[in-house]
Formats: structure tokens, sequence, C-alpha cells
């Protein structure tokens, strides 16, 4: 069932377009994730919550239509913003059941405390948590009154790892009880670790990033050996039948920035993301748009110790640091790199990661 629904939606500022008309469902036990620049994220949210006008196309809340109806949906729709203010001279248990009584119902703050990780902090002043800490508090208002659908601006934006173990715990449980969840995020790889289900909305459009069924990433055909198979390449020269016909084995990995081709060696590759059908290598905190496909990137490199973790993601494993469990379905790679960057490991390939690893 559709808990939110944007019907033919779009948004003009002055003579350019924000985004063009476009569609889009939110349904109930499902995670929805957006990425899209700040401005667009913030603006949907505020268009979901009723608080932003939409002077082009509707917005339906549980099949209603939403405009006018601002205060009526606060009471239905939690809404977790970037830069949400706290009252800092109150403690966390204050401040919950100070929002539990606005609402005139909801879940108690010691239980939602100990769902967020802050129990120990119960009667600390705001003033004095972490940055992480204020994050997982504006988590627990989000929901105080037991909403119906949560609306959610970059949620792990800057947090720790505990922090993210926790916010993706409770999004689990939130759409496991029937809730339905609308995130917008400006980083794509947040979005694909969070939610199976991502857009990308610009001035072109909503786009759905196609992610193929893990059933296919797992198939290995012949043409597309598993680690333990690879056959050694490697042949002699055949110089009889003249220059042409010596196969050559060639380990670089070409990349094109502007003019220039750059040929990286596979060991300074730290991991390769599919964005959009393009294979984009990352080396050492740099970015560079590279025209092999995943799949045939993954043919080359798989010799040189790479592993494909997500159907998106092609990771070098020598520069792995950390396999973190978020949830029981919810797995990332910490990688060595100077940006300490992390990449989504799908449920199916974390078992064969632990079975390549030998744990």
């Amino acid at each position: 069932m559709a808990v939110l629904e944007f019907r033919q939606v779009e948004k003009s500022a002055g003579n350019s377009v924000v985004f063009p008309r476009f569609d889009l469902s939110v349904a109930a036990g499902r995670i929805t994730a957006v990425q899209c620049d700040h401005e667009t994220g913030r603006l949907l949210i505020g268009m979901a919550a009723g608080v932003e006008p939409v002077l082009h196309g509707e917005i339906r809340f549980l099949e209603e239509p939403t405009k006018g109806k601002a205060r009526e949906l606060a009471r239905r729709i939690g809404v977790f913003l970037l830069d949400d203010a706290l009252y800092e001279r109150l403690t966390p248990a204050e401040y919950l059941l100070l929002f539990r009584n606005l609402y005139g119902s909801g879940s108690a703050p010691a239980g939602l405390l100990g769902k967020v990780g802050l129990a120990d902090k119960a009667r600390v002043r705001i003033r004095k948590l972490s940055h992480s800490e204020r994050r997982r508090l504006q988590l627990a208002r989000a929901i105080v009154h037991e909403p119906d659908l949560l609306l959610l601006e970059e949620p792990e934006q800057n947090l720790d790892i505990e922090s993210r173990i926790i916010l993706q715990r409770v999004l689990e449980e939130f759409t496991e009880a029937g809730g339905a969840v609308l995130l917008t995020t400006s980083n794509l790889e947040n979005a694909v670790a969070i939610s199976p289900t991502v857009y990308r909305l610009n001035r072109d459009g909503l786009r759905g990033i196609e992610l193929a069924p893990e059933e296919t990433v797992e198939e290995i055909s012949e043409e597309n050996p598993t680690v333990e198979e690879v056959p050694n390449t490697e042949e002699a020269p055949d110089y009889e039948d003249g220059p042409s016909s010596i196969q050559i084995r060639f380990d670089k990995v070409p990349a094109k920035v502007n003019d220039k081709l750059i040929l990286f060696d596979p060991t300074e590759i730290v991991f390769v993301e599919s964005t959009d059908g393009v294979s984009m290598l990352n080396v050492n905190g740099e970015t560079f748009p590279c025209a092999i496909t995943l799949g045939d990137l993954e043919k080359r490199l798989v010799p040189f110790g790479f592993f494909r973790c997500h159907r998106s993601y092609l990771v070098n494993l020598q520069r792995v640091r950390e396999v973190i469990t978020w949830t029981r379905n919810s797995y990332s790679l910490i990688l060595e790199d100077p940006n300490k960057s992390s990449v989504p490991l799908s449920k199916g390939k974390y078992a064969q990661l632990k079975a390549f690893l030998g744990i």
C-alpha cells in the first residue's frame, strides 16, 4: 500500500527547472531513498510534510491530498532534518516527554532512549551530548508519536559507526512494523546501503538506480569464473603466425580525464562503483570514469584480489580494513583510503566473503 504519493510534481525557480514532473510512490514496510542535492532533498521533505507549497502536481498521504493539512500531517509523520535544533537545557528524557505530551500520546521516553542507545544519557543535559548522540536523540523524537511515515534528510551524514548501526536497526524495526520511510541524501553509497529502492532526482527528472536482482549477481557462468576458478590467461607468444597473433596480457585499467587517458595499476584502485552504467574507479580518494563495464572489470581484476561485494561495487580486498554489521541484512566494508570510504556488502556476498577468507 502506498503511504505517500508524488503525482506529476515539479518545481521551478524563476526560469530554471529544479526538477521536472515526476511520480513517486513510498510504500508501507519499505525504505525509499532519493539521491539528490541538499536543496532538492529539503524541498521534497517539506512538500511531503505539507509545509512547502506544491505549485504543480499533487501529493497524497494515505490516498488523501496533503494540501492545507500540515497540522494534521504532523501527527502522522515523523521528520528528521539535518539541522534540527534541540532544547539544550533539557535532558533527553525531558525532551522526549515534552514532545510526547505535545502529541498527546506515543512511546515511553525510557524505551525510546534504550532503542537509540542513550539509556545511560537519560539524565545528562543535551548540551553535553556528542554530535552523533544528538542525532540519535533527534531520531527518537521523530518516532516518539509512532508515525506512519518517516521523512529523513541526510540521515547518515557525519555519524559515527555506532550511530549508523543504531539508525539502520531502528529503520528496520520501523518498516517491519508497517511504517514507510522516505529519505533524501546526496551520497549514493549511503542510499544503496540503507535501501534496495533508490532513485536519483535532478534536472533530468527522477530515475531509478537500476540494481540487478541478487540472484543475477550470484550466478557465475563459465565466462565469469569464481576467485578459485580464474584460469591462467598467460600464453607463450606464437611468432610463427606473425606479431598480430601474439596474445598479450594487459593489466592496466584505463580511465579518461578530459582529453587524457590514464592507465592505473590494479593495486592502485581501492574500489569500483557502477553509477548509471558507468564504472567509476576510486583511486586514493579521487574518482575517474572508466569505459569498461563493471562485469568486465570484475573478470579482469579478480586475479588481483578484487571481490564483487555488491551488485554495484567491486572492492580491492587488500584495502579492506573492517567488515561492519549494521543489521542482520545490512553490511559494509570500511576501506583504507584518504576518505576512509565505506561500501555496501550484500547479504549473499557476506557469506561468500566469509568462505573466501576462511572465517
